[in-house]
């Protein structure tokens, strides 16, 4: 993986980090960089599920790649907000 490699999956993990926190309801208490730790992660994990289910190679852009990448990302989201949130309740 080259250097424009790894700053663009940057870049498109802070998009899809981002797209997944809106999608989640109500406020997230996360740091900016762990959205976007989750947003590469669900950006490679929806890649990766996209090639799997045979929708990655198609004409033009790739809305259910996009899709299975912003519903990762909303998962991860919520799930790490959520452990965050009840671990402040407790203490």
């Amino acid at each position: 993986m080259t250097v424009t490699g790894i700053i663009t999956a940057l870049v498109v993990g802070l998009i899809i980090g981002a797209l997944g926190r809106l999608v989640v309801p109500g406020k997230q208490n996360i740091p900016i960089w762990l959205t976007l730790v989750i947003g590469v992660v669900a950006a490679l994990l929806g890649t990766v599920l996209a090639r799997a289910t045979g929708v990655a190679d198609t004409k033009g852009f790739d809305w259910i790649e996009l899709l299975f990448q912003v519903v990762l990302a909303a998962i991860g989201v919520a799930l790490v907000a959520g452990v965050g949130g009840r671990r402040r309740i407790h203490r």
